[in-house]
Formats: C-alpha cells, sequence, structure tokens
C-alpha cells in the first residue's frame, strides 16, 4: 500500500460573518487537491464561534458542497431554493455563471458541526447554469462493517468488503468521490474505487493509519499514521486500506479526476484567469452575475 504523498495540518481560520473554522485551502495546494479547492470544516459548541453565519454572497466557476453532522444551517439562494439543513444532509450546489445565496445557523446554541468542500469545474463548465441538489440523511447510503463501524457513500462508487455501494449524486466530470467513514478502535477497512485518481483522507475524530507487514516477519505494523484535523493526501490510487487508532476514527475520503487547468480565484470566484475573475467581479457589481 503506498504511502500518503504528504500530510498537511489544516489552519485554523474564520470565514462569513466571524464563523470559527478550520481550512486546508490555498494556492500553494491547488494542483495537489485538484480537482477540490478547499476543505473546511466547523466545529463548535460554543455559539459565538457560529453565529453570524454566511450572510448573502455570490459564487462563480466551483460547486459547493455542504455536510452536516450535528446542528443546522438554512440555506437560502437566488433560485428561490430555502430549507433548513439538518444532521446528515448534504447541500450540492453549481454556482456555475453565478450563484447567490447564505447560509445561516438555525440555531443559537448547542454543537454545530460540518464541512463545506469546493470542488473545482472545468473551463467548458464553469459557465453553465447555476443549480442546486438536496439530498437529506436517508438518501445517503450507510452500510454497517463488520467490526461495527460505519461508511456513508455520498458521491461515486467504491467496494467495501466486497460489496459496492453508490453515491447519491450522479456521475460529474470530475468524478468526485466523498465518504464519511467511521471506524472502532483498531478496526480496518479495504476501500476499492472504479477509477485511480488522487485520495483524500481528511480525520476529523481518532488516528488514521495503513496497516502494513514488516519485512520478513509477518507481523503488523504501522506507517504515516493522520491525526484529527490533518489530512493525508495519496497519490493515484484506486484503493485505500485504512486502520483506525486505540481510539477509533472517523474521517472523510474524497477523490477526483483532476482538472489540470490554470486556477485563479478571487475570493468567491474561481476562474482561468485574470481577465475572467475581472469580468465575474464587474458582473456583481453591475448585478449581472446571476
Amino acid at each position: 500500500m503506498k504511502k500518503p504523498v504528504k500530510i498537511i495540518d489544516s489552519v485554523a481560520a474564520n470565514d462569513g460573518d466571524g464563523v470559527q473554522i478550520r481550512r486546508i485551502a490555498g494556492r500553494h495546494l491547488n494542483a495537489i487537491l485538484d480537482p477540490f479547492l478547499m476543505i473546511d470544516e466547523i466545529n463548535s459548541d460554543n455559539a459565538s464561534d457560529y453565529i453570524g453565519g454566511f450572510p448573502e454572497h455570490p459564487h462563480r466557476g466551483f460547486e459547493t458542497i455542504t455536510y452536516m453532522k450535528a446542528g443546522r444551517m438554512r440555506h437560502r439562494d437566488h433560485m428561490g431554493n430555502e430549507g433548513i439543513i439538518h444532521s446528515g444532509d448534504v447541500q450540492w450546489m453549481t454556482a456555475g455563471k453565478g450563484v447567490l445565496h447564505s447560509e445561516m445557523p438555525e440555531q443559537d446554541s448547542g454543537l454545530l458541526h460540518g464541512f463545506q468542500i469546493w470542488l473545482n469545474l472545468a473551463a467548458a463548465e464553469k459557465m453553465k447554469p447555476a443549480a442546486y441538489r438536496d439530498i437529506p440523511s436517508k438518501s445517503i447510503y450507510e452500510e454497517n462493517l463488520r467490526g461495527g463501524g460505519r461508511v456513508r457513500v455520498i458521491a461515486g462508487n467504491v467496494s467495501v468488503e466486497n460489496q459496492r455501494l453508490q453515491g447519491a449524486i450522479p456521475p460529474l466530470t470530475t468524478e468526485p468521490i466523498l465518504l464519511d467513514v467511521q471506524l472502532s478502535p483498531k478496526e480496518s477497512i479495504d476501500l476499492k474505487f472504479e477509477t485511480s485518481n488522487p485520495l483524500f483522507v481528511y480525520v476529523y475524530q481518532g488516528t488514521v493509519q495503513q496497516p502494513v507487514t514488516s519485512a520478513g516477519r509477518g507481523d503488523e505494523g504501522y506507517t504515516d499514521s493522520i491525526q484529527r484535523r490533518q489530512m493525508g493526501i495519496f497519490p493515484d490510487s484506486d484503493q485505500l486500506n485504512l486502520s483506525a487508532g486505540v481510539s477509533g476514527a472517523n474521517f472523510l475520503v474524497l477523490g477526483g479526476r483532476p482538472i489540470k487547468e490554470p486556477i485563479v480565484q478571487h475570493g468567491p470566484f474561481v476562474m482561468n484567469s485574470a481577465e475572467q475573475i475581472n469580468q465575474a467581479i464587474m458582473d456583481f457589481r453591475n448585478n449581472r452575475l446571476v
């Protein structure tokens, strides 16, 4: 089994109206994360860390994926979509040519835990019409593992314990994979995918390791552990074999087909050139974005 080519620490940041987050993003990571642009985690039971939410703002040129683990957020957008994203739900929004939306906490106390992931669009798709998919928790396939763990398949196809599982998102050109995996202490999982693309493992609880066999001895050892709030980057692969540490592990597995095109970002706009970014800014200022 291949080692991660890189292990990345998330960094403390804030976004929206002062929302405290952990973030993996940046120009220096664009080529490594391709086709993803950013992974944010919100995880706090202190309302002052999230109460400001994300008031109305624009996007162009990519897709946003919001996955709630605990708590409630209310989504509104210019297309007339509005609803509450509950624990276990997913919102998959294609900004495309342009979208105006807000995500505000539907609570003033208690735990709010979730992820927002930015998935890039190829140049040929950046200006397609905006779209919205609301995926309730009950529509996401879950598989209970023999060792007590569980896999939720949000996007992509994967084989687990010789059973093929299919995500709720229709096929996209970036071939995205998004799994939420929970493992009991020292439990292992073998994931097999239909295509060989870069894979990313973000640990949000516990520790993840790769089981290996010590040369010439046949006894089990471990290499390259991924700690909480870290992401392991795996080179092109169609298989992952992972084990939880002594306290178990919860983690996201992401993957996708790299786009391999220039990325120029200015805040909420992600395009292929500075000229396209300037056009997005002008369109927003002149009410032509949507």
